[in-house]
């Protein structure tokens, strides 16, 4: 189990099993069990707040069935008695903690910049780093030439060079099942770093660490933590 101590620890949107997912509880709890790092879903408000919200909508956690890009960030606020945190707000309540943002519902240049721009306010960009799709991280790197990235790729045929060229991604981030001892070595052969979501079995996480993964994000820190703690 070598380089296991390297090895990062990310909490998949804070601790959901216990703690509703993207509140500042969440983020907070994740922490305590020791990571290394929490891992946030980012989109925009009608008016260009960023607030944490994985969905398009806020009916699967909070009820109403709305799209965010049709509420503006009070409104927000008023649905979700202000459970759901802006960017701002998160970034504040893990102070000197990594912090990986998803950007899911990004594509354009303009949206990008808005994140950027709140994570730059508030000081963070040294922990802060971004993951999402090839379109949304061209925007970010559009947005900002200094940005770590985690370019999200999901299937087994490698990112083209000049996309990897354009992008320039720290990070490859595999969904945990497609990766084998091949993908691994081509990753760090091109000069990336390899994350993984979001194994929540010791079994998995164990299959991971052997095959030399850098970081994986996970719905269970704890036992990620502890497994790494073992050995």
């Amino acid at each position: 189990m070598g380089g296991m101590q390297k090895l990062t620890a990310v909490a998949h949107r804070g601790d959901p099993y216990r703690v509703r997912e993207n509140t500042l509880d969440s983020l907070r709890a994740a922490l305590r069990l020791g990571a290394d790092a929490v891992e946030i879903d980012v989109r925009l408000t009608r008016d260009g707040v960023p607030v944490l919200l994985h969905d398009e909508t806020l009916k699967r956690l909070w009820g109403h069935d709305r799209p965010l890009r049709s509420l503006s960030a009070d409104e927000v606020r008023g649905l979700t008695d202000g459970d759901v945190p802006t960017l701002a707000e998160a970034l504040a309540a893990t102070e000197g903690s990594r912090v990986m943002l998803d950007l899911p519902g990004t594509s354009e240049v303009r949206a990008a910049r808005r994140v950027v721009d709140v994570v730059r306010a508030c000081g963070a960009e040294e922990r802060a780093y971004y993951c999402a799709d090839a379109t949304a991280m061209l925007a970010v790197r559009a947005a900002d030439p200094a940005a770590e990235i985690a370019l999200t790729w999901t299937t087994l045929a490698p990112p083209r060079p000049a996309l990897l060229a354009a992008v320039r991604p720290r990070w490859l981030n595999y969904r945990f099942g497609l990766v084998d001892r091949a993908l691994a070595e081509r990753v760090h052969t091109d000069g990336c770093l390899l994350s993984v979501w979001t194994p929540d079995t010791r079994r998995s996480m164990r299959r991971l660490v052997d095959l030399g993964v850098d970081s994986i994000t996970t719905n269970r820190v704890d036992l990620l933590c502890a497994l790494r703690d073992t050995c």
